[in-house]
């Protein structure tokens, strides 16, 4: 019998939604899964079936079949979990299946069942809702990032059992406080008052943060360009909503929103070491995460000690400051 999921998944810093789709078929009993899955996506066959049957459920024998659609799409991490064990309990209809066509449904399984944190669910959330489905079924621990996207109804779990609860009628919804900045403090690199003196470059750093233009700090060891370029922050103005949106978005693709709860509010302030590689500066790799130049978006991004960079790494930023955009 086939049965049928939705889960999400990034496609650089967007979510767009995935069909789980499972089958069973007789036979000798194995279990595959097709879609461009990744090794930690290829792994979740052991830990689906684990949780499935150490949370009392049954785990339906034969030759089972995943597809993850779209399938020219590669599909990378463990937040396909949760989709993939109720689309399998759907085979032999323990879940009722025009139930779970209503659900995105997100999260990594333990063996016991447990249902852990994923990065990246504020843009995967997004992207469900501007694909038409309102309910989502989330991690305990990734409830007040899922909640900063409006117009959803959001069911936070910590097991797979309470997400059967959800799906049979019996969970509850998770009631939305109001929007709170995250741990980023506006003034963590100091403010530019604290700079006594210095009138020019004051003045060069005023007139860079109203222009949005980029700035080179030239001096001799000891004179204050790292402790002016910290404060440039502090003269910029605040985010629009809109921008906050975006910056949260991208660092909960870095995976650096777990832990926080609210959204980003404070313009970013990057500044990697001078050894840092390419990819690692500007993003990408085989699954593509965004780079130093991505978390300093609508920010700071300083380079200090800039001839201690690498020649290759100074190109790379040729283009993205150029044209304003990394490609």
């Amino acid at each position: 019998m086939l049965s049928l999921a939705f889960s999400a998944a990034m496609l650089g810093i967007e979510g767009y939604v995935v069909r789980v789709e499972a089958d069973s078929a007789p036979g000798t009993p194995a279990f595959a899964i097709i879609g461009l899955p990744d090794r930690a996506l290829g792994e979740a066959r052991e830990r689906v079936r684990a949780a499935v049957i150490n949370s009392g459920f049954a785990y339906p024998a034969g030759k089972l079949l995943v597809n993850l659609s779209p399938a020219d799409v590669r599909k990378a991490g463990p937040a396909f979990d949760l989709a993939i064990a109720f689309a399998l309990m759907g085979i032999d209809e323990q879940i009722q299946l025009r139930a779970l066509r209503e659900f995105i449904l997100l999260g990594e399984l333990a063996l016991d069942g447990q249902l852990q944190p994923v990065s990246g669910i504020l843009p995967m959330v997004l992207g469900a809702r501007n694909a038409g489905f309102t309910k989502l079924i989330v991690p305990a621990a990734n409830a007040r990032e899922a909640a900063l996207v409006s117009g959803t109804e959001l069911y936070p779990v910590d097991s797979l059992r309470s997400a059967v609860a959800v799906i049979c009628g019996n969970g509850s919804q998770w009631r939305r406080a109001p929007v709170a900045q995250a741990a980023h403090d506006e003034l963590a690199h100091g403010d530019l008052t604290d700079v006594r003196g210095q009138l020019a470059a004051k003045r060069a750093l005023e007139i860079a943060a109203a222009g949005g233009h980029n700035l080179l700090l030239v001096g001799p060891p000891g004179c204050g360009k790292t402790m002016l370029a910290r404060r440039l922050p502090s003269i910029l103005p605040p985010m629009t909503p809109d921008e906050a949106l975006e910056v949260t978005k991208i660092y909960s693709v870095a995976g650096l929103l777990l832990g926080h709860a609210g959204i980003v509010g404070a313009r970013p302030f990057r500044f990697p070491h001078h050894t840092i590689s390419q990819t690692a500066l500007v993003g990408g790799g085989a699954l593509a995460r965004p780079g130093e130049i991505s978390l300093a978006h609508h920010g700071v991004l300083f380079l200090d000690e800039l001839p201690e960079f690498t020649r290759s790494a100074i190109e790379v930023l040729r283009q993205p400051l150029e044209e304003g955009t990394v490609t």
